[in-house]
């Protein structure tokens, strides 16, 4: 009997004991003894627990410890930052892996070098085949081409290097392109062909086009390109652009970026996107804006609202349009004129009727509106529109306007009051430095230009992001420009304008999922929410602001498995 006792007194007290915090449900992943930055409030812990794609513990190490158990796979931080992954709210997925495929001008310092890539590039190539690439910007150029118009070189030199195949070099905006003579004469260019609304073939004295196409223009000669690549054969063309998705996918996740919105693709390429999340191929999870005409919008946007598909690696709720150009081509639509180019105001690229039924069909179907704007007058028109089609229910839209790089002071405090989301990208403000004010003077850089600090102080909701293949796909040096507003020569460019480290963490993260209407599940890091996150060398929120820019990624984490590992 004294046996049987014993025996029923210890099962009991093994049942309470495995009742308490030993019998927890054991995590797949985690992670132990580091800073980890939650983003939800002031949080800041040292260990997470994951289980399945979702978040399952954060806390203590002691805590979190009584998670692992016989399978778990535990790291230790050694003390080192994790975060919640980076949001990139505006870039280009395919245009970031056909980038990887071309050739990238942005490395060159000067005109002559890109000559020398191209001539490089046309002995290794047969003749006819179209040689292509991206980076260029006149303004950066050092020293600058000694024969120019409007600051940008003229073609010979570049014809002369690539006599027998056409070429085709889209500015580092992406609102222009050059081309050598072998590509203007394919697609017919001479004195006599005119510029096409909402755009300029850039001309010497004479007349004569110099092989710069700015904004609508650009169509001449890409039109050309592709019908060169029309002559494809579908397997070809599916090839090409499958590649260029897994090579941008396998880019976000060195970079630590989980999630990405997508400034623009059509119907067909989100088709080979979901066979591509089918087979588990993309990593980091999208969301799409839809970049179709009004005609094809009305016919087929209803069978492309799309929510957390492929175990939420791909979402469709947003339609993408232009109103005006880039700056650093003189093409974003101005209040005044241009200070380097009088008479000059931009280019509005999408007549605004167009837009505003463009507005009609997003609202009608409750889709996000993201409107390309980066002039003064763009940005006026753009949140015009918004307000008009809106209304006082403009708030729970989250309706975005793309880039607002230059606002006039009357129009600062409407993002707060409309609840537009200014979808800017800080390394613009860095890397355009050179010839902002150049272009717009003094007075209105400062009041305007890149206005960070007084877009965040009158309530707007910022989100942040590279542009990519604009500027490269890196958020350490988009962070550090947002929190510095330095330069390459180390000036500041208007450092009023600066946010603070946890401000700008907020731009790349939380806002990223709100702006997106995924901060129930991305954005931050707390139970239930998914398992998505980065790894730093250094605390961002703490290091010098040199060590910001030494930061390394370390793990990148999706849906709690490993995608990325500092080798």
């Amino acid at each position: 009997m004294k046996l049987t006792k014993l025996i029923l007194l210890f099962a009991l007290a093994s049942l309470l004991f495995n009742c308490g915090g030993n019998n927890l449900e054991k995590a797949d992943l985690v992670f132990i003894n580091g800073k980890v930055v939650t983003m939800d409030g002031d949080v800041i812990s040292e260990a997470i627990a994951v289980k399945g794609d979702t978040i399952l513990a954060i806390g203590y190490t002691d805590d979190i410890e009584d998670y692992i158990g016989d399978s778990t796979k535990t790291i230790d931080l050694e003390g080192k930052f994790l975060m919640p992954g980076f949001y990139e709210s505006h870039a280009h997925f395919l245009g970031l892996g056909h980038t990887l495929m071309i050739l990238d001008l942005t490395t060159a310092k000067n005109w002559d070098e890109v000559v020398a890539m191209v001539a490089k590039a046309a002995d290794n190539s047969t003749p006819g085949e179209w040689i292509v690439g991206r980076g260029w910007h006149q303004e950066k150029f050092d020293p600058k081409p000694e024969i120019n118009v409007e600051g940008y070189p003229v073609h010979e030199g570049l014809s002369k290097a690539s006599k027998l195949n056409p070429v085709m070099l889209s500015h580092a905006s992406g609102h222009a392109v050059f081309a050598n003579k072998r590509a203007m004469d394919l697609a017919g260019i001479n004195k006599s062909t005119a510029d096409p609304a909402g755009g300029k073939i850039v001309r010497d004295s004479l007349g004569n086009a110099i092989g710069v196409f700015e904004e609508n223009a650009e169509l001449l000669i890409s039109k050309i390109y592709d019908d060169y690549k029309d002559k494809w054969t579908d397997a070809q063309k599916r090839d090409y652009d499958r590649k260029g998705y897994l090579l941008a996918s396998e880019e976000c996740m060195k970079r630590g970026i989980t999630s990405f919105y997508d400034a623009g693709s059509t119907f067909d390429e989100i088709d080979l996107l979901k066979v591509l999340v089918d087979s588990s191929l993309i990593d980091v999870r999208l969301d799409i804006m839809l970049h179709e005409p009004n005609d094809i919008l009305k016919k087929k946007i209803a069978d492309y609202k799309i929510k957390g598909y492929g175990k939420n690696h791909l979402t469709v709720n947003g339609i993408k349009k232009y109103a005006d150009g880039a700056l650093g081509s003189r093409g974003a639509w101005m209040l005044e004129p241009y200070d380097d180019l009088p008479g000059a105001y931009g280019q509005n690229v999408t007549w605004m009727e167009e837009l505003k039924e463009t507005a009609q069909i997003a609202k009608n179907n409750g889709f996000q509106l993201m409107i390309h704007a980066i002039g003064d007058r763009a940005n006026r028109e753009v949140l015009n529109l918004y307000e008009s089609v809106l209304g006082k229910d403009s708030k729970n839209y989250r309706w975005r306007i793309e880039h607002a790089q230059h606002l006039n002071p009357a129009d600062i405090g409407r993002f707060g009051e409309l609840g537009v989301i200014a979808a800017m990208q800080s390394i613009h403000c860095t890397s355009d430095a050179s010839f902002v004010v150049k272009r717009i003077g003094e007075k209105r850089a400062e009041e305007g230009a890149y206005i960070w600090r007084k877009l965040t102080d009158s309530g707007a909701i910022i989100c942040n992001g590279t542009d990519s293949p604009i500027e490269k796909v890196n958020p350490i040096p988009c962070f550090y420009a947002a929190v510095t507003r330095s330069t390459s020569d180390g000036s500041l460019f208007y450092p009023a304008q600066k946010l603070t480290r946890q401000e700008a963490l907020k731009t790349y993260t939380i806002n990223g999922a709100y702006a997106a209407f995924e901060e129930d599940i991305k954005g931050s890091l707390k139970p239930g929410k998914l398992a998505d996150f980065v790894v730093l060398s250094n605390d961002i929120l703490k290091c010098s602001e040199d060590d910001i820019l030494n930061t390394r990624v370390l793990y990148t984490v999706v849906g709690g498995e490993i995608k990325y590992k500092q080798k």
